[in-house]
């Protein structure tokens, strides 16, 4: 017995099986009126050019990993770094952090900024460790 909130009952149900099975089966449209067919694209949609460069999937993985990290990272950065911080030299910058108790992988990453830069917020912090294109 099925359960679930089904608003056809199970007559119907079959019809609309029996009436969608040829189209299925065919994997192409098969009706004859215009207004069922899908609608072929417009002259000034954007194509999308199939054949482009796709890194191969083991590049993707990785690509894929250091956004979600460099993601992360920032994310965290904003979390435990307040708007006075900003502009701020790293010194400045872990101070702020460990006055806010950050994670240690965020300190690690914070100490490997250039001690003479000064950054204006943490887009600027994540451009120089690296975690998001400059462009």
């Amino acid at each position: 017995m099925e359960r679930g909130s089904n608003p056809v009952g199970p007559r119907r149900d079959d019809e609309m099986k029996h009436e969608l099975e040829g189209q299925l089966r065919a994997g192409r449209p098969t009706h004859v009126e215009e207004t069922n067919e899908p609608e072929p694209p417009a002259d000034d949609d954007i194509r999308v050019d199939p054949g482009g460069p796709v890194p191969p999937p083991g590049e993707q993985r990785e690509q894929a990993r250091a956004a979600a990290e460099a993601d992360s990272l920032r994310i965290e950065l904003a979390r435990h770094l307040e708007r006075a911080a900003f502009p701020g030299d790293r010194q400045r910058l872990l101070d702020m952090l460990q006055a806010h108790n950050a994670p240690d992988p965020v300190l690690e990453a914070v100490r490997k900024l250039p001690e003479s830069g000064e950054y204006a917020n943490v887009t600027e912090v994540a451009r120089a460790l690296g975690g998001e294109p400059t462009g």
